[in-house]
């Protein structure tokens, strides 16, 4: 039987959701403590990866379990395992050959930037202490929605066979004393949104303008494009899959 698990992570202390040699992941961590309490070795596959330091206020993963499961136990049972970090919020059966990541519709992240120095965000949002204008910062982002090619702001020498994207939502919006950069598609690329962010924050300082943004795209460049901003004011939102997956009662 094949399984979905809904979870939350706080990004700090982990090198991204991936296991990797000689570093702590979520993988690693969620793996571990689902393998004890089902007494097997479990693999999780995931909706899609997260850098070190990134958040997920919503993330799935699936993974595959013969006996029968009691999964409305099975997520308290985990959550008194796992750190305060981690939490599982549900575990749902699917059909057989749903998956994580590749049945995935869409993604949502946000980016949260922090407008005065608050120890409460030191962990959560990235500081700007420069003026932003807000206004030129989200006409540079409308420019993204119905673009295609993101090569500009992909992780260098990475491995992906397409830089296409479609992105359905950029906005900015401003909540209490943080701006809140909201950013929707099918898929993203590596680094892809803290690359993003910083650009459109150089926008919003003056350092760009507003009609660099097509050139910057055209360029395919990724040293034309405003440098990655930190992974500590990155969230992975929310995720969204078809009512067949979600709605399953198999």
């Amino acid at each position: 039987m094949r399984y979905f698990v809904q979870f939350s992570y706080h990004g700090k202390k982990y090198h991204g959701w991936q296991v990797q040699p000689n570093a702590i992941t979520v993988q690693e961590v969620l793996e571990n403590a689902l393998g004890l309490i089902l007494k097997e070795t479990v693999h999780l596959t995931a909706a899609g990866r997260t850098d070190t330091g990134v958040h997920a206020r919503q993330m799935f993963a699936h993974f595959d379990y013969i006996p029968e499961v009691e999964i409305d136990k099975l997520p308290y049972r985990l959550n008194a395992f796992l750190p305060g970090d981690i939490a599982v919020q549900h575990i749902f059966k699917v059909p057989a050959e749903a998956h994580a990541r590749f049945d995935a519709l869409e993604r949502t992240y946000q980016y949260w930037v922090a407008r005065s120095k608050d120890p409460f965000l030191s962990d959560a949002a990235y500081y700007v202490k420069y003026p932003l204008n807000m206004a030129r910062m989200n006409e540079a982002a409308a420019k993204l929605v119905g673009y295609r090619d993101f090569k500009c702001f992909s992780k260098s020498n990475t491995d992906v066979k397409t830089y296409m994207c479609d992105i359905r939502e950029a906005i900015w919006n401003r909540e209490g004393n943080r701006l809140v950069f909201t950013i929707t598609a099918d898929r993203f690329l590596r680094n892809m949104v803290r690359a993003i962010v910083g650009t459109l924050i150089n926008i919003g300082t003056g350092k760009y303008a507003i009609t660099d943004i097509p050139l910057i795209l055209e360029s395919g460049d990724r040293s034309r494009a405003g440098a990655s901003v930190p992974a500590k004011g990155l969230y992975l939102t929310a995720i969204k899959y078809p009512k067949n997956i979600i709605d399953y009662n198999g």
